[in-house]
């Protein structure tokens, strides 16, 4: 993980010449491995065929306690749910926030007056992680707003395990049904209850991933029939929370061993080469003509891949020791961040794929052919808003095999390439990219259909954004409170991301263009270079030597 944060910070969009693989300063790189839903998706439909050190900042960051509450624009109070029977509604994701931002307005029960919470201006900046705790509990008069349960379960975890936190609310909650029942009144045990059950509704389809420990599922089930206990609707309730959570852990092992496979029959391109001719060896135009076709299924698989990531390995990816637990660090030893390892890793695939097909051909003007394919490919991916893959094909051009094809660009007409370069130019922290981006943003709260919804940002900068904001404002206060004031961004972050991961791709599957994109084997760097010696030979002492030792290793010839 520590070697894979690394590499992932030191990312930039390569000029020509570079690797595509996201690297650090000190050139570690991300390893390939291969990188869904349910029945019926893209990787369930290919499931039966065959297919460190930490990082070291350049530069020391100094805490920063406050000064996020001009970031987030306030919104109205949300109404505390009513009525005697029946469960608070959720609301979907989108409904969180708005385009004025993140609602961080929370309605103040009594007790937080007194109860170790700070406020300014309605909005809570901090806290002691007790007092916190408290507030995510739901009471007979009292129920939290939905930004605030989404913010403090996904930050929590950097002070707690989820096993820890669910402890203690069952613990907070149970006292609170004591003393209900002790009440003469039992319509008091009506209001708490579905306040409760609604609480645990809320973590289990945000953070279904936290229950796959078996703490979590046990304390979950004690908890929820406890609160259903004598209540026929409350019991409803229950059930449909448990068969919910059962289909998303077991869609999410589905998708774990479709991506095993995937990676257990990966090949390299050069293995398949020495034992079928090159001649009858298929390209991806071969198998797609169209590059718009070919646009459209990436969105497919970035979208697939994006829905399995969960909010919370954002901030997993991060976590260090907390300065006030002496014993631990926490949560180190369960980072679970393999969703979000594999969705980097399937951009370095692509970039490796793109650069393999230029490659491959013998002719120069059949490789000249493909990098034009690729530069409509990209182009279309940019006009969809699939920002991810269109980076990821310019990444793959830009490596040193490809770009040093002088001959095969001479013959090719890059006006429309230097655009997309210029798009998504890394000057001015990717000014160009941040501004198409919000277009695209600002588009999809508009949208009238579902093509117009797509966003999929360039992912390894989303990560190293994340990354910065929280290296850059220190988790705790010096009075040893939490410094929530941070957490409401970094919960504005996630949750954007979180809308856009839910989009539903309008584009109809091309079975055949998917599994070629998923299962066929591409060239290693060195391969990679011995292809492109081969097309066009060396021009200096350094490629010659290079070229002679590549044959012999690779193909077993001088």
């Amino acid at each position: 993980m520590a070697k894979f944060l690394a590499a992932l910070l030191g990312c930039t969009l390569p000029s020509k010449g570079a690797s595509p693989r996201l690297e650090s300063k000190s050139h570690s790189q991300v390893g390939l491995k291969s990188s869904t839903k349910q029945k019926g998706t893209i990787f369930s439909t290919l499931a039966g065929e065959k297919s460190s050190s930490d990082y070291k900042k350049e530069q020391r960051w100094t805490p920063v306690y406050c000064g996020l509450a001009a970031a987030c624009l306030k919104s109205p109070l949300i109404e505390k749910p009513g009525g005697k029977e029946s469960m608070p509604q959720t609301p979907p994701f989108s409904a969180m926030f708005d385009s004025s931002g993140y609602n961080r307005n929370l309605y103040q029960s009594a007790e937080d007056s007194c109860g170790g919470l700070c406020y300014h201006d309605n909005n809570l900046l901090s806290g002691s992680l007790e007092a916190l705790i408290q507030h995510l509990v739901p009471n007979v008069d009292y129920y939290p707003d939905r930004t605030y349960i989404f913010t403090f379960l996904l930050s929590s975890r950097l002070f707690m395990h989820p096993y820890e936190l669910m402890a203690k609310v069952c613990h907070l909650c149970v006292e609170h049904q004591r003393l209900s029942e002790g009440d003469s009144d039992k319509n008091q045990m009506r209001k708490i209850a579905p306040k409760i059950l609604q609480l645990l509704t809320e973590w289990t389809e945000t953070f279904p991933y936290d229950f796959r420990d078996e703490r979590m599922m046990r304390n979950l089930k004690d908890l929820a029939h406890r609160m259903a206990s004598g209540e026929e609707t409350y019991r409803k309730n229950v059930q449909q929370m448990m068969q919910c959570l059962i289909r998303k852990l077991a869609a999410l092992s589905q998708y774990e061993e479709v991506l095993a496979k995937l990676s257990s029959t990966a090949t390299d391109r050069l293995t398949v080469l020495k034992t079928k001719p090159q001649s009858i060896q298929r390209d991806i135009m071969t198998v797609c003509s169209d590059p718009y076709t070919l646009a459209q299924q990436l969105t497919h698989i970035e979208l697939e891949r994006l829905n399995y990531i969960g909010p919370e390995e954002f901030v997993q990816a991060f976590v260090q020791k907390d300065p006030l637990d002496n014993d631990k660090t926490c949560y180190s030893e369960r980072k679970k961040t393999r969703n979000l390892e594999a969705y980097v890793e399937w951009f370095n695939r692509l970039s490796y794929l793109v650069a393999t097909e230029i490659c491959m051909p013998v002719k120069k003007k059949h490789r000249a052919r493909m990098i034009e394919y690729f530069i409509d490919v990209a182009r279309e991916c940019f006009n969809i808003g699939n920002f991810n893959s269109l980076m990821a094909i310019i990444s793959g051009m830009n490596m040193s095999p490809v770009s040093r094809l002088k001959k095969t660009w001479a013959k090719v007409k890059t006006a429309k390439f230097d655009i997309l370069e210029h798009q998504m130019d890394p000057s001015s922290n990717f000014y160009n990219y941040r501004t198409a981006l919000r277009g695209a943003a600002q588009r999809s709260l508009t949208a009238h259909s579902s093509r117009e919804k797509i966003v999929i940002p360039f992912f390894s900068l989303l990560i190293k954004d994340i990354y910065f904001l929280n290296e850059g404002c220190a988790n705790r206060l010096p009075n040893g409170h939490v410094n929530f004031e941070k957490f409401w961004e970094l919960a504005k972050q996630v949750s954007e991301f979180m809308t856009w991961k839910q989009v539903e791709c309008p584009f109809e599957h091309d079975r055949k263009v998917l599994q070629y994109l998923l299962s066929v084997p591409v060239f290693s760097e060195d391969a990679l270079y011995l292809a492109s010696y081969e097309s066009e030979g060396p021009e200096n002492n350094i490629e010659k030597d290079r070229w002679k030792s590549l044959r012999s290793s690779l193909l077993g010839r001088v």
